[in-house]
């Protein structure tokens, strides 16, 4: 397998040359990555020399419609989906909640829902809500321990009243990933149809969603070095199904459907950015040619072999330290590199002193309550976090393990 060239990386991503940026190294990824340079040659390129309404028969409008489909079409097929099963809205969060409306006016009472104590309040709330309806919100549950989701408890959830399975593919806090595949076919076994909430993984390699069947899988672009929208992909079987939340005349459009308000049209656009940085490393590493599937699963590949290693000499760090819980799997190759620990006092204080050290990062409970409190943190602490992705450099990493040396 090939070697991130981590130089050729970083060129791509003007955060690393801005001046006021010197010395820091970024390591809060998690709740929003650094944007590479193709997003913002696009988004520059639309407010200067589009910035007008799409699709209509002038060059300005034209173009501009052209490069939203160009995003759409470019990332479907990285994604392995069919262009017109990849919607764009302005947050995970808030797709979340128009897929949820959608499935309250779908289901009735007595049917179910299967949630997990493991996900981000965004995968979990908004369905949960449902229980209004007369609805039934089962809870499949995390090893207290681990924060591990098994597989065989969900089965023991399972039967015909159950609609939809809700879960995470990596916590935003514990990290875990969860075998996707696996589930999903437990799951559609049941003829339970699978929701997936993506933000915590796609940052570290786009995955193939057609080869892994959930009918909904969700990101943010903002998190996989694009602009601020949210990615939504729904399978037609089942968006097809489900009823239309946009306008009436938008109905018999999928990626419409359930998008109800204007899109941000030039943010849709620069999301081809992320397309043409996929193809840029591809390319420099001598990936495959043609087949944009393969491509993606090429570069997801070279993000996580770079990730994994400079991610197990953090775990084993801080994995027996007094005074400190690592939250999640010590094995780099079973987890994201978005590292929580529990410590012995307040991290967000924590976090303010490692500004000191030239590390930016977080503390508090990232909106992950629920798998939090399941694990027996206290809330009033809450947990540090480091998270970083295949840009974060190996001085980066020794930054960080010489700040956590000082202050833990």
């Amino acid at each position: 397998m090939s070697t991130l060239d981590i130089n050729f990386v970083r060129d791509q991503f003007p955060a690393f040359s801005e001046p006021s940026l010197q010395g820091q190294a970024f390591f809060e990824n998690a709740g929003g990555s650094y944007t590479c340079k193709p997003v913002l040659d696009r988004l520059t390129r639309y407010y200067t020399q589009r910035k007008v309404q799409p699709y209509g028969p002038y060059d300005a409008s034209r173009l501009a419609g052209e490069e939203m489909d160009e995003a759409r079409a470019r990332m479907a097929a990285i994604l392995g989906v069919d262009t017109d099963e990849l919607s764009f809205g302005p947050s995970t969060t808030q797709n979340t909640y128009v897929l949820a409306q959608a499935f309250r006016q779908w289901m009735k009472p007595g049917d179910a829902i299967v949630v997990t104590n493991q996900d981000h309040e965004a995968n979990s709330g908004p369905w949960r809500r449902l229980a209004e309806d007369g609805i039934e919100i089962r809870e499949w549950q995390i090893d207290p321990e681990t924060g591990s989701l098994n597989p065989q408890d969900l089965e023991n959830m399972l039967d015909e009243k159950v609609r939809l399975v809700c879960f995470p593919h990596c916590s935003n806090v514990i990290g875990e990933i969860n075998p996707v595949t696996e589930i999903t076919s437990i799951a559609h076994a049941a003829g339970a149809f699978v929701c997936v909430d993506g933000v915590s993984y796609a940052p570290h390699g786009f995955p193939n969603v057609g080869h892994m069947g959930p009918d909904i899988y969700l990101f943010s672009a903002y998190k996989t070095y694009g602009p601020h929208q949210g990615c939504m992909v729904i399978r037609r079987a089942l968006g097809e199904l489900l009823p239309n939340q946009a306008h009436f005349f938008n109905g018999d459009v999928l990626y419409k459907r359930f998008t109800p308000a204007g899109p941000d049209h030039a943010q849709i656009a620069a999301s081809a950015g992320m397309a043409d940085y996929v193809d840029l490393l591809c390319d420099h590493h001598n990936g495959p040619e043609g087949d944009a599937t393969q491509r993606g699963a090429f570069v997801h590949d070279l993000m996580r072999g770079q990730e994994v290693a400079l991610l197990q000499p953090v775990l084993d760090a801080v994995k027996d330290r007094n005074a400190v819980r690592l939250i999640g799997t010590s094995d780099a190759a079973r987890r994201a590199p978005t590292v929580a620990l529990a410590l012995n006092r307040n991290a967000e204080a924590v976090a303010a002193e490692l500004v000191s050290h030239g590390i930016m990062a977080g503390g508090g409970d990232f909106y992950a309550v629920r798998p939090l409190t399941a694990m027996g943190v206290d809330l009033d602490q809450g947990v540090l976090r480091v998270s970083f992705t295949h840009y974060t450099s190996q001085q980066e990493i020794d930054q960080l393990l010489n700040a956590l040396d000082a202050v833990l």
